[in-house]
Parts: C-alpha cells; sequence; structure tokens
C-alpha cells in the first residue's frame, strides 16, 4: 500500500468498522423490539385460542377441522402437551412453513426448559410461545408456534439499507478523502518530500506552487528556500573554486595550522617543494609530518609572540639545496579567538643563487682586472725608475705592458659585449644564413691557430642549409667554440666540426679528444669566469666570458647548446638552432 492511498484507507476501514456496528446494533435492537411486539401479540391471542380449544375439548362446540382452519387462518400452530408428555393436540401442519425438525426442536425445548411458560422464544424464523393451561382436568402446557418472516425481511432491509448508506458514505469520503488530499496532504507530502531532497543537498529540487491557502505558502516558501540554498551553494562553489584555485596555482607554499597544531590545508606548490602526498600531511600534526627544527621554531615564535615571524632555512633535496624562506603569520577570529598559524614558503634559491653570481662576478672582474693593470702599472714604475734607459729591457718591458693592455681591452670588450646581449633591447640582425658557408668561412681563420697547436681540423658539413639568424654572431659562437677545442686539446689531437640537418632545426657539434671537463663541472662553464682549469685557461688567452657569451647567443636564436664530455676523453658541444626565427 502507498503512501499516498493510506489515509484514504484507514478512514475507510473506519467507516466501515462503524456502519457495520451500527447495522449489528440496528438489527439487534429491531429484533428485540419485533420480539417483544410479536410476542406482546401471541400473549394476547394465546387467551383466543386457550378459549378456542376449551370449546373444542368440552362441548365439542369446535370441530377438529374448524380448529384446523382456524390454527391455518391465525397462521399459527398448536401443541398441547399434557405434563404426562402427552400430545393431545397438534396443527402445526397447517402451517406447512414450520418444519417438522423445527416443531421437535421446539417441543424439546419447552420439555426441557419447563420454566418458559409464558416467555416467547425465537428458533431462526419461528416464533414460540409456551402457555400452562388445563383442558378437561388435563393440565399441560400449550405452544404456539408462529412463523416470523417479516421478522427476516426487516432484518434484511436494515441490512440493505445500511449498505447502501455505506456505499453512499464511502463515496462521499473518498469525494472529501481525495479533495482534501489533493489541497492539504499532496502538497505537504510534495513540500516533505522536496525538504528532504534539500537535506540530502540536491539543491535543485522544486514543488508545485498552484495549491492555495496556508499549502500554497508552504509551496511557496520551500521553493524560495530551496532558490536561495542554491544560489548560496553556487556562490559558495564559485568562491571554494577560486580560493583553491588561487591557492593551488600560488608559486609559493602554503600550510594552514589549526590551534592544536595539526595541519588543515595545504597547496600544490608546498607538495612540489617538500615531496610527498596531502595524506602524508593532512591531519597529521606539523612536528611530525614536516621534521625541520627551523619550520618548528618558527610555528612556535609564532604561538608565543603572536605576531608574524619571518625565517629561513636551507632544504636538502637529494644532492641539492634549496634555500627557504617562511613567514608564519598568526589567525584570529573576529572576536580575538586564537586559530592557528598560516606559513607561506618563498623559494629564494634563486635570489641566492644570483647573489652569490654577483659575488663571484664582482670579485672575478676585480680579480682579472687586477692583474694586468697591476703589471701594467709595475713595469711602467720599473721604467720611470730608470729601467727606460737600458734598450733591451726597454723593449722587453713594453712587450709585457703591450700584451697585458691587450689582455686588458680584451677582458673589457667581452664583458661590453656580454652586457650588451644581456639588455632587454638587444636586438639580432635577421637575415638568411647558409649554415655550412658560415662554417667553411671559419676555416682558414682557425686552422693557423690549430697548426700552432699541432691539432688536426676537421670539417663535415656539406650541403647548403639556410636559416634564419644574425651571421655575425653566429660566427662568434662557432669561432668560440673551436677555439676553445683547439686551446684544451694537446699535441696531435682532432678537432671535428659536423653538420647534421633536422626536420625544423639544423644541430652543429664541435668535438674534441682533448682533456675533457668532470662532470660536476659542467653545469658552472657557462658562469661568467667560470674556469675547470684556471692556470691553462689564462695561459690560453681567454677572459672566462667565452661560454657565457656563446650561451646567449643561441639562446637569442631560440636555440639550445648542450655538453657531453669525458675527462682524458674530450668534448662535444652541440648547437641546435631552429630554422626559422620567430619572435616572442
Amino acid at each position: 500500500m502507498s503512501s499516498n492511498t493510506r489515509p484514504l484507507m484507514t478512514y475507510a476501514v473506519l467507516v466501515i468498522t462503524v456502519m457495520l456496528g451500527l447495522g449489528i446494533i440496528l438489527a439487534q435492537l429491531t429484533r428485540g423490539y419485533f420480539i417483544n411486539i410479536f410476542e406482546q401479540r401471541v400473549e394476547l391471542e394465546s387467551q383466543y385460542f386457550i378459549t378456542y380449544l376449551e370449546k373444542f375439548t368440552e362441548d365439542r362446540e369446535v370441530s377438529q377441522e374448524e380448529l384446523y382452519n382456524f390454527s391455518q387462518q391465525l397462521n399459527t400452530g398448536m401443541i398441547f402437551i399434557s405434563d404426562s408428555g402427552e400430545k393431545v393436540i397438534d396443527t402445526v401442519e397447517m402451517v406447512p412453513v414450520i418444519t417438522g425438525e423445527e416443531k421437535q426442536e421446539v417441543i424439546s425445548r419447552v420439555e426441557v426448559r419447563t420454566s418458559q411458560a409464558g416467555e416467547g422464544q425465537l428458533i431462526d424464523n419461528i416464533f414460540y410461545y409456551p402457555v400452562s393451561t388445563q383442558l378437561e382436568e388435563i393440565e399441560g402446557t400449550l405452544i404456539l408456534l408462529s412463523p416470523v418472516d417479516p421478522l427476516a425481511n426487516i432484518t434484511k432491509n436494515i441490512w440493505l439499507l445500511i449498505g447502501f448508506t455505506l456505499l453512499l458514505g464511502l463515496l462521499v469520503i473518498f469525494f472529501i478523502g481525495f479533495n482534501v488530499f489533493s489541497k492539504y496532504i499532496r502538497p505537504i507530502r510534495s513540500a516533505a518530500n522536496v525538504a528532504t531532497e534539500l537535506a540530502r543537498g540536491n539543491y535543485n529540487a522544486r514543488t508545485y506552487e498552484g495549491h492555495f491557502g496556508e499549502a500554497g505558502q508552504l509551496s511557496q516558501s520551500i521553493n524560495i528556500l530551496a532558490r536561495n540554498l542554491q544560489e548560496m551553494t553556487t556562490t559558495k562553489g564559485m568562491q571554494e573554486n577560486q580560493l583553491e584555485a588561487v591557492i593551488n596555482n600560488m608559486g609559493n607554499g602554503l600550510v594552514l595550522i589549526d590551534e592544536k597544531g595539526y595541519i588543515l590545508l595545504i597547496n600544490r606548490a608546498f607538495l612540489e617543494t617538500f615531496k610527498g602526498k596531502q595524506g602524508d600531511f593532512i591531519g597529521h600534526l606539523y612536528h611530525d609530518a614536516i621534521p625541520y627544527t627551523k619550520l618548528h621554531d618558527t610555528v612556535q615564535k609564532v604561538y608565543m609572540f603572536e605576531e608574524t615571524v619571518r625565517e629561513s632555512f636551507v632544504l636538502p633535496m637529494n644532492i641539492d639545496r634549496k634555500h627557504i624562506e617562511v613567514t608564519g603569520a598568526p589567525i584570529f577570529s573576529e572576536d580575538r579567538k586564537w586559530k592557528g598559524v598560516v606559513l607561506v614558503f618563498h623559494d629564494i634559491s634563486d635570489l641566492k643563487q644570483l647573489e652569490q653570481m654577483r659575488k663571484d662576478f664582482v670579485a672575478n672582474v676585480s680579480h682579472e682586472l687586477k692583474t694586468p693593470i697591476t703589471s701594467i702599472r709595475g713595469f711602467s714604475e720599473t721604467l720611470l725608475d730608470g729601467a727606460m734607459k737600458d734598450e733591451k729591457m726597454l723593449e722587453q718591458f713594453l712587450g709585457i705592458i703591450l700584451k697585458e693592455s691587450g689582455r686588458l681591452q680584451s677582458l673589457i670588450q667581452d664583458l661590453l659585449e656580454l652586457s650588451k646581449l644581456e639588455r632587454e633591447d638587444f636586438l639580432l640582425n635577421i637575415e638568411k644564413v647558409g649554415v655550412q658557408r658560415l662554417l667553411k668561412d671559419l676555416l682558414p681563420i682557425v686552422r693557423q691557430h690549430a697548426e700552432q697547436k699541432e691539432v688536426e681540423l676537421h670539417l663535415f658539413v656539406e650541403g647548403d642549409t639556410f636559416i634564419q639568424g644574425d651571421s655575425s654572431r653566429l660566427k662568434q659562437v662557432f669561432m668560440n667554440l673551436l677555439t676553445n677545442a683547439i686551446n684544451y686539446t694537446g699535441g696531435e689531437g682532432e678537432v671535428l666540426l659536423e653538420f647534421r640537418e633536422e626536420k625544423d632545426s639544423v644541430v652543429i657539434s664541435v668535438s674534441d679528444n682533448g682533456v675533457g671537463i668532470p662532470q660536476e663541472e659542467i653545469s658552472r662553464i657557462f658562469e661568467r669566469f667560470y674556469r675547470v682549469d684556471k692556470a691553462r685557461s689564462r695561459n690560453s688567452g681567454g677572459t672566462g666570458l667565452g661560454l657565457a657569451i656563446v650561451k646567449h647567443i643561441v639562446e637569442a636564436h631560440h636555440g639550445t647548446i648542450r655538453v657531453e664530455s669525458v675527462v682524458g676523453q674530450g668534448t662535444t658541444f652541440y648547437v641546435e638552432l631552429p630554422k626559422e626565427f620567430t619572435e616572442n
């Protein structure tokens, strides 16, 4: 049974029960009333029967046939039974409605219950009335038996009336119940279902608003509530998504710690910095999840002093180290209650590296400038002190001064060149460049240098490939790489220049079988003034800025440069340049 029909069925069962109870009560009352009336009538008629029987038995004024006719006319049978049990008179056969079994049952009841004389009884549709009397000095009991078909008809009519009334009542109840259900119960139930859906989080649920009265007001209120909840949820969801997007896309790590020390929130940058998964941090105590004493001290200072604290520490990452600056700030509610701590992590490794590079650059520039200047000044003072009078010494010192001044000029020129390349307004003179022709043009320039070093120079640059680039700058790149390869290759060594064409780029490699570069030094060879073998580099006349200039020119062409080297076996530089130059 559905919940929609349960109220109507309940009311219907209640009405049927009441009507059946009412019918039973009315039937019993009618039966009792009818029996009383019938008993009074039979009691009066019994006197006539007794008088009629006396005439029949005493003076024979009434014949047996008249007695039977009298019984037939009154539709009442008579049985006179003496006290000794002898049946003296029996006219029941004149009332064919009464069967022999019914007559015998009445006689049995009267014989058993002799105290019932003068009290009528009803057996099914037979009413019998026993009367104690005396006929010709024979004492006995006169039993009058009369069919009571009207009683059955009345009872039947009562039940028909009750059934009709019950049917009419059910129709009225169903009609009223349907109206009540449509106007009140259905709207309330619909509103209840919508309220249940809202409680489950389905804020799209709505109910019909076409009702009137309190049910209509309830439906409207539920729908207004649903719309407000949906708007609030949408707004909250958008805010949460925006907040999550902002937090996760922050470049700095973020950690939120509650007042008890448990981590509530972390972002993607924090996971990338400290490595791990959210489950390793969220819900854990901060000093268990993040095993860094410096960080623990920062959080404790925030708890103690309730003010912003800024600290820095070194985070080891395999063979590297990251410099992290953490800023901790207390979180308070509007009523100044303590809510927790927020930590923001700044990766200042690049700043530290730039700072170190600046220091190294200043120290290297100072050192590189100091050496030739000291030499020039020292030899100049020596000449001024009188050495110039010695022509042989004068020529020697002037040669040294010229060499050191040239070195100083080369150093300053490379510094200016590097500064120019690093400027934001630096522009390349882009043109169509034949790579093979450019490389072949460099061969006569470096061949003499190679012969002086007793180094064999091999060139494999066949073909005719064109790219977009600055030819003078590209010449500077490969001239520098070839010069370095010759300088760091011993006697009877080999330097190989090769060209390879790709789909969208070209790859030029410069290889030697010289001293090679240690693996741990490769990442630093493009730094300013960095030298793997400092003594050899200075003896070769290098400034320590050549590879830094090479890297800047290659990157300005949107290309890449990489190095492969094995100590004692040689080094190979790979320069990859795109064929099409595109502006960023």
